[in-house]
């Protein structure tokens, strides 16, 4: 097991060039939201765009286009034909990067809208939340998912995907067959956050009991996506937006205690995490 320390995470980072500008910092895509459910995007998005990502566009329903063109202003949005939930993924770009999931639902529609999205894309992606319970309901599904796709699991989410376990170190050789079977990178969230890639497993070092709150997933999926479509490679996206998540949480659990901190938080704290990095 590799640690995820603050020395190996200095030899990911890339500082931004000093001659950088929006169009080649990357163009990510977030691909969620449902009725009563629109913050899990939001909080993606702007994630996305706090960790550096020059363009972000959410792909939503329409009920959410206000919500999250007032909340994150600085986002595009494009919306999907149906009111409540997504029905038809559609876009005319071509993204540096994709998350689906957060916040989606499991509508009849939207499985065969996430199955048809499925069919088509070719861009390097994070699956999160319900894109997760589709899944697995539908495992014959994994094989049209890119090489290197990241996937991000509660306990409960990597139960249903890879079935249940009794020990830790069966647990752990489940995960690394199902890796290694379909091709994927599995982030296990949990105390302490796990990365699986193949059959190495890198253990995160950052992060405390502050990010056990609401929406604390859909700011990861963001910050992810925004490395992803900043040309990081999949399984170095994933190591460092883990380890950039759990230290905000241990740069503002000093100065706000463990209780007062929710998920807008962890975005507010990006700023200072980047910092830490580069001085």
């Amino acid at each position: 097991m590799i640690k995820v320390t603050r020395e190996f995470i200095l030899n990911l980072y890339k500082p931004i060039a000093k001659d950088t500008h929006k169009g080649i910092q990357g163009h990510a895509l977030l691909i969620g939201g449902s009725y009563s459910k629109m913050g899990s995007v939001c909080l993606s998005s702007k994630a996305a765009l706090r960790t550096g990502c020059g363009l972000v566009t959410a792909f939503i329903p329409k009920c959410g286009y206000e919500i999250v063109q007032i909340s994150t202003p600085e986002a595009m949005v494009l919306t999907d034909e149906n009111e409540k939930v997504l029905s038809n993924i559609i876009y005319n770009f071509e993204p540096k990067a994709i998350g689906i999931g957060m916040g989606i639902g499991q509508d009849v529609v939207t499985e065969k809208a996430f199955y048809n999205f499925l069919l088509n894309n070719k861009t390097d992606l994070l699956v999160d939340a319900d894109g997760l319970n589709i899944l697995s309901k539908n495992k014959n599904w994994l094989s049209l998912l890119p090489p290197k796709t990241i996937l991000t699991p509660h306990k409960k989410e990597l139960e249903r995907l890879i079935g249940t376990w009794q020990t830790e170190e069966e647990k752990l050789e489940k995960i690394i067959q199902f890796s290694l079977e379909n091709d994927l990178i599995i982030v296990v969230k949990g105390a302490p956050t796990l990365i699986i890639s193949d059959s190495e497993i890198y253990q995160n070092t950052t992060g405390n009991q502050a990010l056990a709150t609401a929406g604390s997933g859909d700011v990861l999926s963001g910050i992810i996506t925004s490395l992803l479509a900043q040309n990081y490679e999949p399984k170095n996206a994933a190591i460092l937006g883990v380890y950039l998540h759990g230290l905000t949480a241990d740069i503002a659990a000093p100065e706000m205690s463990y209780q007062a901190f929710i998920a807008s938080d962890i975005i507010r704290y990006l700023g200072k995490a980047f910092l830490s990095l580069e001085n």
